[in-house]
């Protein structure tokens, strides 16, 4: 690539926050020799972390750069977590827990849940949660890392986190600074591009420097500087299918009482509540639909909610659902809100920065930019925020609710071709469409499937061979075997860092 520094390509990463970092983090640790990171930040601009949860995915980006997980969740005030709490979402009093681990065992070749749908049309009423060690383990406050070689119950789940993002960012700049990426102060205010085919070939600051670089990684947020402000990415609105457009969040103090595993998400008359304890406080949040909710109203209610003081302000912040026709345009690579944004509803922020880095290092450049570069990582980030789509449309639209205007619009509104064959597919076979690779799996679809009432009448016909009583007390003695199990694990506290 013209431009280059020896062998390395010249990455300028255009804004700091957790994807600037991630980036920049992810780049300096992982392709030293192929990549030389200059990240540019502004003070001036403040970041969107507001407290985050996360999904397991970030233990591994963790571990691959070399980060210390009692180090990382110190700096962070994390708290392990579960998985996510939902509570009114198919009916007012409904409760589910989408865990991150399995339901049961495969008998057979046949899936659990087949089991555990024959029994539950017949009279059985233990939910599915039962049978899963972390639901268990997440409804009972109890925790330790599990043994990844381990076929036991008490193993049988994985784990995430859930910590301070504006603490994030900071432990992840001295990572990378230490693995040498350079860092500059300044304000964007204008950009150069090569007459001839577009490319981005530098950036101005305010205060007159100049940056010059080969890539650029967008980083900037919602404003977009490079692919949208310059560039002028289209962006795909999927406001109609996901018409929550605004949050408002403030932290509080503990009440007492243990500090779960959990992350909670609480259906509200005009979208949802978060709840996410940290070590030191808990983070809280009203997503809503502004056409269904004034601010004022939102703010009143989060703050009705809250289990203990309020520690700041509420704070307004303003998004739409949707993404960019193209995250890699040119020579500019789209990463975090930049690219798109999908509300966090199953905690997916995080995940869909750590994907985009990636696949920009599966398909990193050698030398000038080609078509397969960027087409290759546009399909696999396209894939994946539109599977994403899907799965958090699954859950405002299967419900019953009425009560109000919001709730009917999303129970009624048309649905992707995509998401409405899976959900006949599942009505009709109590089959779960599979992906040959993406975030969620069988037990994610069903955890939401069941826990928001769409029950199938039938299940795979294999499980009919199996004696019913007998059944019975199998399903007895693996919920009897995962609870003694859970509760011979610690309490989550008494595994959190010191």
């Amino acid at each position: 690539m013209a431009g280059q520094e020896g062998n390395r390509v010249r990455v300028v990463v255009v804004g700091g926050g957790t994807a600037g970092w991630m980036t920049a983090a992810g780049l300096a640790t992982l392709i030293p020799a192929a990549a030389d990171v200059h990240l540019v930040e502004s003070a001036e601009i403040g970041i969107v972390g507001v407290g985050e949860a996360t999904l397991p995915h970030l233990r591994a980006f963790i571990q691959r750069l070399g980060i210390d997980e009692v180090a990382f969740m110190t700096a962070t005030h994390a708290t392990f977590k579960l998985g996510i709490d939902f509570r009114d979402f198919g009916r007012i009093g409904d409760r589910y827990v989408h865990p991150f681990g399995t339901y049961g065992q495969p008998l057979g070749g046949v899936g659990f849940h087949h089991y555990w749908l024959r029994r539950h049309h017949g009279g059985n009423p233990t939910p599915l949660g039962a049978y899963s060690a972390g639901v268990v383990a997440g409804e009972r406050a109890r925790f330790a890392r599990p043994d990844p070689t381990s076929d036991a119950l008490q193993d049988s789940f994985g784990y995430a986190y859930q910590f301070d993002a504006t603490r994030f960012a900071p432990f992840l700049r001295a990572h990378a600074e230490a693995r040498g990426c350079r860092r500059t102060e300044g304000r964007v205010v204008s950009v150069d591009r090569d007459e001839r085919d577009g490319r981005v070939t530098a950036i101005h600051l305010a205060d007159g420097t100049r940056i010059e670089g080969d890539l650029f990684v967008d980083c900037s947020g919602f404003r977009a500087l490079l692919i949208g402000g310059e560039l002028d990415e289209a962006w795909e609105d999927w406001s109609h299918w996901l018409p929550c457009d605004r949050a408002v969040a403030v932290p509080c103090t503990h009440a007492p009482g243990p500090i779960e595993p959990l992350t909670r998400a609480t259906a509200m008359p005009a979208g949802w509540r978060w709840r996410i304890p940290l070590t030191t406080r808990v983070g809280n949040g009203y997503v809503y639909a502004s056409r269904y909710c004034d601010d004022d109203t939102a703010r009143d209610a989060l703050l009705a909610g809250l289990e203990g003081e309020p520690l700041a302000e509420p704070r307004l912040l303003r998004f739409r659902a949707g993404r960019r026709r193209h995250s890699w345009s040119h020579n500019v690579v789209a990463v975090g809100l930049a690219s798109g944004f999908l509300e966090p509803l199953e905690s997916t922020s995080i995940y869909l920065v750590q994907m985009a880095i990636t696949a920009l290092i599966e398909h990193f450049p050698d030398a000038r930019v080609t078509d397969a570069d960027r087409d290759g990582f546009n399909t696999a980030v396209d894939a994946e925020y539109d599977r994403i789509r899907d799965f958090l449309i699954l859950h405002y639209h299967a419900t019953t609710r009425d009560d109000s205007p919001f709730w009917n619009h999303v129970r009624t509104m048309a649905i992707p071709d995509t998401l409405a064959d899976r959900i006949a597919l599942w009505r009709q076979t109590a089959q779960v469409a599979h992906y040959s690779y993406g975030l969620f799996l069988e037990p994610s679809w069903l955890a939401v499937y069941l826990g928001q009432n769409i029950v199938p009448d039938g299940w795979d016909p294999r499980a009919d061979g199996a004696d019913p009583a007998k059944l019975d007390q199998a399903l007895a003695a693996l919920a009897a075997g995962i609870g003694t199990a859970i509760d011979a694990l610690p309490p989550h506290e008494a595994s959190l860092p010191r």
